[in-house]
């Protein structure tokens, strides 16, 4: 069914506006006819884009004061009405006003919640439904922000490890570009006008006077080529598949790619723990926590691995295959599973990834700087021993 808006006369003359829902425009204008109105103009009408999900920084916050209100004992209805009022925006003012109208209607937290899935998270639902029917919802909600805790700090880490490296090559980008476009033009006029000619400077002057004079050029190319990286990046995330190469390219560049390996590890661990104490069994709990990890190749190995465990393989028989995940977690989720300690070994994986994830963050801050620095000076300093070079042949030849 598409809705279409019309314009239309009454039988006594007035003017209406409205929508209508019909299979096609001639059936519109059908029914709009039953209903004994005049047609004037029927058209389509345009979609409105749909409503995107609650922020991570403000479903954090509306995350853990529910888990407040339900260790505290607070009746849902109204303490999510005091939530409303604190709000810091009308549309999450909205959303719960209307979730506390359904729970005053007796409809419980995790249909309410379910009713609007598409404003929180993948897991959020199954997680409300798991916490009221076991009676540990506010065990469940405190394990929830621990797990959003964790996937924002390392999602912040690695952003903050590639900030710095982009910052310093824009600041040398800027600095040569000033250099090649005043500086270097001015010393080539002079050393031509010293040494007779163009044609009888050194190679590597030759090579930097080039380089101003057509910098303009290189930077057009230079653009050009951002923008067919940037337009063949977008079009790869259009697919699994694309975003599965990706994905392999990021996790095959040195310590950037384990920081982003372990931050994914980090969060998968954290959320297989909470589903798995939400009672959820170990396949279900892979492809979920796997999703919530946000890594596509994530997804299709334990998807698979899922399938082999529903078969009756053992998970570090099934998991010899995966890349994503390392032989270490195969073997802690088996030996949980056995001692009836799954959910604690999972919450220590995820705490020890978070560490390994803060250890190379620092690692990738402490060797760039440098790396950059002497990067930028050596280009600096290779461009001022190329103006130079000529006076100092000169000089050599007079002595």
């Amino acid at each position: 069914m598409a809705t279409f808006e019309y314009n239309a006369l009454t039988s006594g003359g007035r003017l209406m506006r409205g929508t209508i829902e019909a299979a096609s425009h001639e059936q519109a204008g059908e029914l709009l006819t039953d209903m004994q109105l005049t047609v004037n103009e029927i058209t389509k009408a345009v979609e409105k884009p749909a409503k995107t999900a609650v922020g991570r920084n403000e479903f954090l916050m509306f995350n853990q004061q529910l888990a407040s209100i339900t260790k505290a004992g607070i009746p849902l209805e109204k303490g999510l009405r005091e939530l409303a009022k604190e709000a810091g925006s009308r549309s999450m003012r909205k959303l719960i006003t209307d979730i506390v109208s359904d729970l005053e209607q007796g409809l419980p937290i995790d249909a309410a919640i379910e009713k609007r899935q598409k404003y929180f998270p993948a897991l959020y639902g199954r997680i409300l439904k798991a916490g009221v029917e076991t009676g540990r919802l506010s065990e469940m909600l405190t394990s929830l922000n621990r797990h959003l805790e964790v996937s924002l700090r390392t999602r912040r880490l690695i952003i903050e490890s590639m900030c710095y490296p982009a910052v310093v090559l824009a600041i040398a980008a800027v600095i040569l570009t000033g250099m090649l476009v005043f500086i270097v033009p001015a010393f080539g006029e002079v050393l031509a006008e010293m040494t007779g000619g163009r044609g009888r400077l050194p190679g590597l002057t030759v090579f930097f006077l080039t380089l101003a004079n057509n910098i303009s050029q290189i930077w057009i190319g230079i653009f050009l080529a951002i923008g067919v990286i940037f337009v063949g990046w977008t079009i790869s995330s259009a697919s699994p598949s694309g975003r599965r190469f990706k994905e392999s390219v990021f996790l095959s560049l040195p310590i950037v790619g384990r920081l982003y390996h372990r931050s994914i590890l980090a969060r998968m661990s954290e959320a297989m723990g909470m589903l798995i104490a939400a009672g959820c069994q170990m396949s279900s709990s892979l492809r979920m926590s796997a999703g919530a990890s946000g890594s596509e190749k994530m997804k299709f190995e334990c998807e698979m691995l899922a399938g082999q465990l529903e078969e009756g393989e053992g998970i570090i028989e099934a998991g010899q295959s995966c890349q994503m995940l390392p032989g270490l977690f195969l073997y802690s989720v088996q030996l949980g599973a056995q001692r009836n300690e799954l959910q604690h070994n999972l919450y220590s994986l995820s705490e020890m990834y978070s560490e390994q994830t803060n250890t190379l963050q620092c690692r990738l801050q402490g060797i760039l700087p440098p790396i950059m620095i002497i990067l930028l000076g050596l280009m600096i300093g290779t461009m001022i021993t190329a103006m130079f070079l000529p006076m100092i042949s000169m000089v050599s030849a007079m002595m």
